[in-house]
């Protein structure tokens, strides 16, 4: 099992739960995290970090944001870590 990032991080990409993450499990995008999971331990400790409520247990995600699930599988692999640098705000 692993963590989603979903729809709510696109063009907020505030980086609390990767100051979290005890592994290198978040990837940055231009305008919003994902969640590499191969790397996340589950662990939660970034859930009750993310200020905009967008980060789900695979098993919780919404149905209207299950394509999320597949979106940070498929992109994690293709993206560079994300470094913790918060916030950083895609509008500013």
């Amino acid at each position: 099992m692993t963590h989603v990032v979903v729809s709510g991080c696109v063009n907020c990409k505030y980086q609390e739960c990767v100051a979290v993450c005890p592994v290198e499990a978040f990837r940055e995008a231009e305008t919003y995290l994902v969640i590499d999971p191969d790397e996340c331990i589950d662990c939660a400790a970034c859930v009750p970090e993310c200020p905009v409520d967008a980060i789900y247990a695979e098993e919780d995600v919404p149905e209207s944001e299950e394509n999320w699930i597949e979106r940070n599988e498929n992109e994690a692999s293709e993206l560079e870590v994300a470094i913790g640098e918060s916030p950083i705000l895609a509008d500013e």
